[in-house]
């Protein structure tokens, strides 16, 4: 478990980046902070591995105060994925994601070995292995870099926009990627996006962010969506445009739900006497 307690960071140029921020986040669950430029979302995110330090205030894992830890330390035991991948140019695949292992004394040859094991856990065909990132595509990179990510076997993942710089049907697949994996692993994901439909498929807890990391709503999609909390939570989620609103239509003899955009959002099925209706 994550805990900030009372948590701001102010940096040397004046601005105020968190103001007494508070949040538990649970284990073994993704926990999504979702907010636009300002919402301090990254900063907070930074301070769970110390890449940056709270003016004021604690965090603490599983109890313990992360100031009283070794900072290289607690970063080689968390996981941390970025946007843009973040692989080392000159690296063959399987050497980027042994290197945390290495650096923490694992023996080449079988962190080399993990490393392969480790493309297979993120769908990677293991004939990469010996390229080099710009040989790549975008979304392979990124799944190498979730695969370097896992690479310690950590209890915590951190998620930095990670795919935010590829193309919608890429980011559509790596979703569902992470989504099978956290099935799998159950990690405790702490993942940062400013798309708050990316926030809504992958978070168990979401937590939108005003300016200045305040916190507007947190909750599972589901409470927020039926319930948002103020004007601001119901106009960052598209509630009062009626974007999220959707109505049945008519296709081919059967009801469909649409969204106001006019996407396909699910089939009315069991409508037949006696079934019920729901939708899929």
């Amino acid at each position: 478990m994550i805990e900030f307690r009372s948590v701001s960071k102010q940096f040397p140029d004046g601005t105020l980046a968190v103001d007494d921020f508070s949040l538990t986040i649970p284990s073994h669950r993704t926990t999504v902070l979702v907010g636009s430029s300002g919402s301090g979302k990254t900063t907070l995110l930074r301070m769970i591995n110390r890449m940056v330090d709270p003016t004021a205030g604690t965090i603490e894992i599983d109890g313990v105060d992360i100031a009283s830890l070794e900072p290289v330390k607690l970063r080689r035991s968390i996981g941390y994925v970025m946007q843009n991948s973040g692989l080392l140019p000159h690296r063959k695949v399987v050497d980027n994601v042994a290197t945390v292992p290495l650096l923490r004394g694992v023996p080449r040859k079988k962190a080399r070995a993990d490393a392969l094991a480790l493309l297979d856990t993120v769908g990677l065909d293991r004939t990469l292995a010996d390229r080099y990132p710009s040989q790549l595509s975008g979304g392979q990179q990124q799944r190498v870099g979730v695969a370097r990510g896992l690479a310690v076997n950590p209890n915590i993942l951190l998620m930095d926009e990670p795919f935010g710089a590829v193309d919608p049907i890429v980011r559509a697949e790596l979703q569902q990627e992470l989504i099978r994996l956290q099935t799998e692993l159950g990690k405790t994901v702490v993942f940062v996006t400013h798309d708050v439909d990316e926030a809504f498929l992958l978070g168990d807890q979401v937590v939108i962010l005003q300016q200045g990391g305040r916190i507007a709503q947190i909750g599972t999609p589901t409470d927020i969506l039926a319930h948002p909390a103020n004007d601001f939570v119901a106009s960052f989620i598209g509630a009062e445009r009626g974007k999220r609103a959707l109505h049945l239509e008519r296709h081919d003899g059967r009801d469909v739900l649409v969204d106001s955009d006019g996407r396909l959002a699910g089939v009315l099925v069991g409508d037949a006497p006696g079934q019920g209706v729901g939708f899929r």
